[in-house]
């Protein structure tokens, strides 16, 4: 399958949003689509992924989300979604006739992982396709670049998202899944407690996520020196450098929502929500939880690594996901993390221009790579094995089979003595997968298609 003549499709699939382009036209910006079926109360209409930027009213939005805990269980939403991306109202391309490169979560579920497969085979017959976490990708990209410098061999991502956030040690281009780790603490748990702490203190904003959502990245920022901030807020409540306005949108007057400049007097009819010391306290969750906070998970991290590679692990950090782009989470994190260190490593860590992107970028520059081909399972590999073809080619969190050749022999020789009529008692090895259980879930995405 020559690189140079299939189309490669690109889909960081994250919870929140799908970043989606093609090799080759959206490489420095893809598309970015929310990864939701959004019902308006506005206008009683159901908005699909993409068809949400048609919305004009965004108060008192339902969303049907795909992923639930991390985990992308709704499939009927998702394929949805999907089709509008490959339609010519997005991407417009060719499934039939194209190459996948898409994302999943971490420590993903082997029958979730079938599904996966099978949509990109059964449903969109892709002609091949490559499937990975976030953080593998980035040693492909240039978010550890520098002039004249190699690419490091250790690395540690910091993937905050949606759902969760994840410390990955990565050396020489493969996760040490031993390693990693997760804080239950992602987007979605951040913009909830920003939205219950504001319904309590001043507006009932319980229905309005998708504003509170904007409110969150507009105004909160994550303190380097949280005691005295919050002593701050506390001695004068209305007068001190955090506190700030938020005049909230009027779809009505097709006016978005935005910051109070210092001074500016109100239209009327206008309605503002002060943040105050919710600007600082709600981020900090990520740094202050009964488990062990970003600082300390990233320390426990690395002290499984191999002693005499750990140096490079403290001296390479690298932050990406929506959660990092918050105004201060870096010096935070240097702070902690400089304290925790031995004291003769070097600690420092990398934040991209863009951290939402950063795995999307890293992935457009590996699937530019000569040997991408090399690394993707085909069409044919598919219907001759199943998933199985996926396990054994995808690096995983699970073990593999160690000798995939052996596997195939073992099974085409079951196969043989089927047909004959024979079983052979001494055969003790394990089945190859079939694709029986597909089929049951089959049923399953019929009612998908139906739907869609």
């Amino acid at each position: 399958m020559p690189a140079t003549t299939t189309t490669v499709v690109v889909l960081d699939n994250g919870a929140s949003t799908i970043k989606a382009g093609v090799l080759g036209v959206h490489d420095e910006q893809p598309r970015v689509i929310p990864n939701a079926v959004v019902r308006a109360k506005g206008d009683n209409a159901t908005y699909i992924g993409h068809e949400l930027a048609k919305c004009r009213d965004f108060t008192s939005l339902r969303f049907r989300l795909p992923f639930e805990k991390g985990f992308l269980v709704d499939w009927d939403a998702q394929k949805t979604i999907w089709d509008g991306i490959f339609s010519s109202e997005v991407l417009a391309v060719n499934t039939a006739e194209s190459s996948l490169l898409i994302t999943e979560p971490y420590f993903d579920l082997p029958n979730i992982q079938d599904v996966y497969d099978q949509f990109v085979f059964e449903e969109y017959e892709f002609r091949s396709y490559y499937r990975c976490t976030p953080a593998s990708l980035i040693p492909h990209g240039h978010l550890f670049a520098r002039t004249d410098l190699p690419s490091p061999e250790c690395l540690l991502v910091i993937d905050s998202g949606f759902s969760f956030t994840h410390v990955v040690p990565i050396l020489c281009g493969e996760v040490v899944w031993e390693a990693v780790k997760r804080i239950d603490v992602g987007g979605k748990l951040l913009t909830n407690h920003l939205k219950e702490t504001v319904s309590y203190r001043q507006w009932n904003m319980m229905d309005e996520t998708h504003i509170m959502n904007e409110i969150k990245e507009a105004c909160c920022f994550v303190s380097n020196d949280f005691p005295t901030d919050l002593e701050t807020c506390r001695a004068r409540p209305s007068r001190n450098p955090i506190v700030q306005e938020y005049i909230f949108p009027d779809y009505s007057a097709n006016r978005p929502g935005r910051i109070r400049n210092p001074g500016e007097s109100l239209d009327e009819g206008c309605q503002t929500l002060t943040m105050s010391n919710e600007r600082f306290t709600v981020p900090e969750i990520l740094f202050r939880l009964e488990q062990a906070g970003l600082s300390a998970t990233v320390a426990a991290s690395i002290a499984l690594l191999p002693k005499d590679l750990q140096g490079m692990f403290w001296a390479n950090i690298g932050l990406i996901g929506g959660n990092t782009a918050m105004p201060g989470f870096r010096n935070r994190l240097m702070a902690e993390l400089r304290s925790l260190a031995p004291i003769d490593c070097d600690v420092c860590v990398y934040q991209s221009d863009r951290p939402t992107l950063e795995a999307y970028r890293s992935a457009v520059a590996f699937a530019a790579r000569p040997d991408f081909a090399q690394c993707v399972v085909t069409r044919e590999e598919y219907q001759e094995m199943g998933s199985t073809a996926c396990r054994r080619k995808f690096r995983d969190w699970k073990p593999v089979e160690k000798d995939p050749a052996r596997g195939r022999e073992q099974a085409k020789g079951r196969a043989a003595r089927a047909k004959a009529g024979g079983v052979d008692d001494d055969d003790q090895s394990p089945p190859p997968t079939t694709k029986k259980p597909g089929r049951g879930r089959g049923r399953g995405r019929g009612g998908a298609k139906r739907q869609a």
